[in-house]
């Protein structure tokens, strides 16, 4: 049995929309480490509908002298969660249909190793709001974004985190790794 592992880039304000405000920071290669950490240890990824779409034009085209990330996007298995989604035409990728907690807690259970999560905002907070997510891999940048989806919304559930793992980097974002707290 694997955990789920989600990977998130978060405004101080929590905001976690399409994260092309994160371009002014640059990437600091120790961040592609961390993330690669996560995704070394994955043998699956898995999406919202809409994180998929946006994910399929950027990533399927990519190969790994444009990012050293395109072959874990391109060649592990993704699976997607979506109750309007019919047809998968990323390669390797499956609709598991809605959301049902039951059904990814089974693949949870049925994927060796880990399975990895990006964006997805609404699958991970009802992950998060279902005990089913294991690590919580926020970069948060240093700026508001004043309005936006967030991982957590108003009314969700308090809940408390124990940290893993932290890290600051040159461009000021600050890696921090959360695990749910027993």
């Amino acid at each position: 049995m694997g955990e789920i592992h989600v990977h998130e880039f978060m405004s101080v304000d929590g905001v976690i929309d399409a994260p092309t405000w994160t371009f002014d920071y640059g990437f600091d290669p120790k961040m592609g480490e961390a993330i690669g950490a996560r995704t070394a240890r994955a043998n699956g990824i898995l999406l919202g509908r809409v994180t998929y779409e946006m994910f399929e034009p950027a990533w399927s085209t990519r190969t790994v002298e444009d990012d050293p990330g395109a072959p874990f996007f391109n060649e592990t298995r993704k699976y997607v969660v979506s109750s309007t989604l019919t047809e998968a035409t990323w390669s390797n990728s499956e609709i598991v249909g809605a959301y049902d907690p039951e059904a990814i807690g089974r693949l949870k259970d049925g994927v060796e190793g880990n399975i990895y999560v990006s964006g997805s905002g609404r699958l991970v907070r009802a992950m998060l709001a279902d005990g089913l997510v294991d690590e919580l891999h926020l970069f948060v940048y240093p700026l508001t974004r004043g309005t936006g989806p967030r991982l957590f919304g108003d009314g969700d559930p308090g809940r408390k985190l124990a940290l893993a793992r932290s890290a600051t980097y040159d461009n000021g974002v600050v890696y921090l790794a959360y695990r749910p707290q027993a």
